[in-house]
Formats: structure tokens, C-alpha cells, sequence
């Protein structure tokens, strides 16, 4: 006993049984069951619901595009005018959204009975909502969303274009990126009877509330193909028989006396500025110029597109006498 320095009490046992004081409880009926779940996790706590629904909203939140979060694009138009002018020129429109309170003037006014009229939606909203869903626009309390514009494919407007009545025609675009260009085209292209415009995917304007305005309803009558290799569609539509058109101010053949424009014929236009490309131009069958005064440098790519499809179409009306 003297030997033994440990006293009773102080020996530390290491079996598995139960232990003292745990009022005769397994071992396992005292392991943690782990960090207790966050609120927003537990399927009966408020804070979940809170979550989904939060979750929700972000899910039907509209994808906008760099241009719309610039303040309006292909998806919005904010502003009391801009809204009046849009709806005034029959753009198609999902919804019209008004903040809570909105002043009540002439516009706003007109507004809410051009969407009775033409059952237009119309959503109540939160300004503080109608700043983010224009991406920080001058909105006044007003915006539209536009629909997604679909675009066509080329190879099915070239199909179209073909199996159309009369001669085939069809406008390509290089490098017109100015919207209301854009739309004074497929106005011109409709009123003289072409089947429909082909635009590139890069450095090119698209179908945005500013096109569909200039249009002046024309782009709700007549495709628009988007191409992601304009070069490539001028070689399948030469193949298919189309005489490919540039129209160039240094172009040897006037515009009114093109080859072949009794047959189906690709016009395509560039830009004001910069003109065709190289590589568009080497897969013109013709450059085509249109005669002006030589104070004058060039016509817009709109203006320019009206006189050759006037002429093209002068030219289609002598051969058929």
C-alpha cells in the first residue's frame, strides 16, 4: 500500500462501458448531432420561404444584353417620350411597367389608353424595381420590354426568296451598324418588294426599338437573317443562282444597268463610312455605283439602298415590256 502514490479515486478508466454520471445513458446517446442548420435552410422556418422566393425572382429576372444594361436597348425603352413615340409606331411590346405613384401628365395619359386599346399588358411597380430593370435609365416612371427579336436563318430566306412569286431579291448589310439605317432598309426593302434583309452577327446594328421605329411597321412584313459568316452566304447564294450586287461609289457599272436583274439578284450595301469589306467585294459578281454630284463624298447606307432598289426595280418593270 505504501508503494501504491496513486489514491483511490484518481485511476482513470478507459473502457467503452457507460460512464459516471451519465445516469446510466450509452455512450452514443451523448454525441452532438452537429452544427445546428442555418434558418434559411430549415424547410419550416420563414427565412427558407424567404430564400425561395428570392431564388425565384432572380430565375425570371430578364437576361439583358450589354446594351440594355447601358441604359435601353433590343429589351427596353425608358422614358415618357421614348414610350409614346415606341407605342405611337406599333413596336411590339410585352409589357408596359409603370412605377407606384407615377405624375399623371398628357403622355402618361396617352399611354394608358393606347394599352387599353391594343390590350397591352401593364404592370404596377416600384421605381426602385424599374431602376434595376433598366439598368439605371432616365425612366420618368415609364418602360416597355420588347420581345426577343427571332431572327431568320439566310439559307431559309434564300429558300423563300426563290420559291417567291416574281424575281428574288434580297439585301445584305456590311457593317451598317446604325439602327435607324437598319430600319429605313427593311422599309425600303418591303416597299420594293424585296424578300427580306441579311445582317452579320458582328459589327452590325440589330433589331432594336430605334430599328423597329424606323421601319414604321415594315420589320413586322419582312425577315431579317442574321449571318455568322456574311462572306460565306454571298458564296451560297452565287451559288444558288443570285446575282451578288455591291453597291460602291468607285463601282464601273451603274446601278441601273446591272447584269442579270431580271433573275434573282443579293444586293449588298456597306456602311457610309468605311464602304464594303475586301473580302466582300471580292465575292460581288459586280460593283455597282450610283451616279452623284461630286461635291457630295457618299449617300447614307439607307438613302443608298432606296435608289438601288428603285432602280433595281425600274430596271426589273422595262425588261418585262
Amino acid at each position: 500500500m505504501a508503494g501504491n502514490s496513486q489514491r483511490k479515486g484518481a485511476v482513470r478508466h478507459k473502457g467503452k462501458g457507460n460512464t459516471a454520471g451519465s445516469g446510466g445513458r450509452a455512450r452514443k446517446g451523448l454525441e452532438g448531432k452537429g452544427p445546428t442548420p442555418r434558418a434559411e435552410d430549415r424547410v419550416y422556418h420563414k427565412a427558407h420561404r424567404a430564400k425561395q422566393l428570392a431564388e425565384a425572382r432572380e430565375a425570371s429576372r430578364p437576361k439583358r444584353t450589354p446594351q440594355a444594361q447601358r441604359g435601353g436597348g433590343a429589351e427596353w425603352v425608358a422614358g415618357r417620350n421614348p414610350v409614346v413615340e415606341a407605342l405611337r409606331a406599333g413596336i411590339p411590346v410585352v409589357t408596359v411597367y409603370v412605377a407606384d405613384g407615377i405624375d399623371r401628365d398628357d403622355r402618361v395619359r396617352e399611354v394608358f389608353r393606347m394599352c387599353a386599346d391594343k390590350s397591352i399588358p401593364m404592370l404596377q411597380t416600384t421605381k426602385q424595381e424599374l431602376d434595376r430593370l433598366t439598368a439605371g435609365a432616365t425612366h420618368q416612371g415609364l418602360a416597355i420590354k420588347l420581345p426577343d427579336y427571332e431572327y431568320a436563318h439566310p439559307a431559309d430566306l434564300m429558300a423563300d426568296a426563290l420559291q417567291a412569286p416574281g424575281s428574288p431579291l434580297v439585301v445584305a448589310l456590311d457593317q451598317v451598324t446604325d439602327p435607324r439605317n437598319l430600319g429605313a432598309i427593311i422599309r425600303s426593302a418591303a416597299a420594293f418588294g424585296a424578300q427580306g434583309v441579311v445582317i452579320p452577327e458582328r459589327r452590325s446594328a440589330g433589331m432594336t426599338a430605334a430599328a423597329w421605329k424606323t421601319s414604321a411597321g415594315a420589320a413586322a412584313r419582312i425577315p431579317v437573317a442574321r449571318a455568322t459568316n456574311l462572306n460565306r452566304v454571298l458564296q451560297d447564294y452565287a451559288k444558288a443562282g443570285f446575282v451578288v450586287v455591291g453597291l460602291a461609289g468607285e463601282g464601273d457599272t451603274d446601278i441601273a444597268s446591272i447584269p442579270g436583274v431580271d433573275g434573282p439578284v443579293l444586293l449588298v450595301v456597306g456602311s457610309e463610312g468605311e464602304g464594303l469589306q475586301r473580302l466582300v467585294r471580292e465575292n460581288c459578281d459586280v460593283l455597282a455605283s450610283i451616279p452623284i454630284s461630286s461635291d457630295v463624298e457618299s449617300l447614307n447606307a439607307g438613302v443608298a439602298t432606296s435608289i438601288a432598289l428603285y432602280e433595281i426595280s425600274r430596271a426589273r418593270a422595262g425588261a418585262e415590256d
